[in-house]
């Protein structure tokens, strides 16, 4: 599989995956922490009032370990993944946040904010001329650039979320830094309400109704357990039938066909820069592959791709939209 011939940024963010997985699996066991479920973050006792307002000094942890006390709420904010950023604008913080990565989009205001490069290659000095309070990071870094941009002086934060409630303990932990706790509550109180939506609009789904569903979101790679991915086809009703497996694999197509997926999810935004081809064009072509029930019935559902790639606010659209690509008669969007 040639992942460079493919347009969407998915293709670049597995191949990163892969490299930092692989290296993990060479480094000794102490070292592995990229790879763990984030633990929930410490805060000091005192940390808010009955009215929300955070009481400084605020001392939390990051996913890897490491503790930062905050005397008041940061004044100037970095943000190199795109995710994070999305959470830190959902929380009003636009006047604060004054450097991004070069894949931020989401919202409109991020256009105008000072870029620091790439996500797995920031630019480290670009980032100290920006005389940030903090530098906020989430999957995107490895636990090795973290430590990296540590040493070179850089105020980093790193979270490491596996599940939708990992991200809204997170925008609530961002809250309490930026003493933007009321902000952050509007913001998981909506979530909260889309994934009990979900929920409620699957609940009559027996088990033998499930339907089987297979998500492909790199040409040739699919998700397993210990990733939101599949979190959220578990949330939406479906079964993933490579919830068997760990984290991101590359696919057999084999196995596929003999799992027989009644939905396949893919993502929008993959096309084959040498062939044009997008990705789910790519999937009904693949030999064997007209025998699966989701071609044969023609449901094969595109994905926007940073609704469900990015563990930020707006993951719960991407819930309802896979709900919705599942169920579409009990789920509406």
């Amino acid at each position: 599989m040639n992942t460079n011939r493919y347009t969407s940024r998915w293709a670049m963010f597995i191949m990163t995956l892969s490299l930092a997985l692989l290296l993990a699996s060479c480094a000794p066991a102490q070292e592995k922490a990229p790879t763990a479920v984030q633990q929930p973050a410490g805060t000091n006792e005192q940390s808010s009032t009955a009215t929300g307002q955070t009481v400084y000094p605020l001392t939390v942890q990051d996913a890897t370990g490491k503790s930062f006390t905050f005397e008041q709420a940061p004044q100037r904010i970095v943000s190199i993944s795109p995710a994070e950023t999305e959470a830190l604008f959902a929380l009003g913080l636009d006047q604060q946040i004054v450097g991004v990565s070069e894949y931020d989009d989401y919202p409109e205001q991020v256009k105008t904010k000072a870029k620091i490069g790439g996500i797995t290659e920031p630019n480290v000095e670009t980032i100290i001329a920006q005389n940030p309070d903090i530098v906020f990071t989430g999957i995107s870094s490895s636990e090795e650039l973290v430590q990296k941009l540590r040493t070179a002086g850089i105020n980093i934060f790193k979270t490491t979320p596996k599940t939708v409630n990992d991200v809204m303990s997170n925008i609530e932990l961002y809250g309490k830094i930026t003493n933007r706790q009321a902000e952050a509550k509007k913001v998981t109180d909506h979530m909260k309400q889309q994934v009990q939506m979900v929920k409620d609009a699957v609940a009559s789904v027996t088990p033998e109704q499930k339907k089987k569903v297979y998500i492909e979101f790199s040409p040739g790679w699919t998700v397993g357990k210990g990733e939101f991915m599949d979190e959220l086809i578990t949330l939406a009703g479906g079964i993933n039938i490579a919830g068997d497996t760990e984290g991101w694999n590359e696919i057999n197509e084999e196995n596929i066909v003999a799992a027989d997926p009644d939905v396949i999810l893919y993502s929008k935004e993959s096309v084959d820069n040498k062939t044009k081809q997008t990705l789910d064009q790519i999937i009904r072509a693949r030999s064997g592959w007209n025998k699966i029930k989701a071609i044969q019935n023609d449901q094969l559902f595109g994905l926007n791709d940073d609704l469900v790639s990015r563990p930020g606010p707006r993951v719960t659209d991407g819930l309802v939209e896979i709900a919705h690509a599942i169920y579409p008669d009990l789920v509406k969007k």
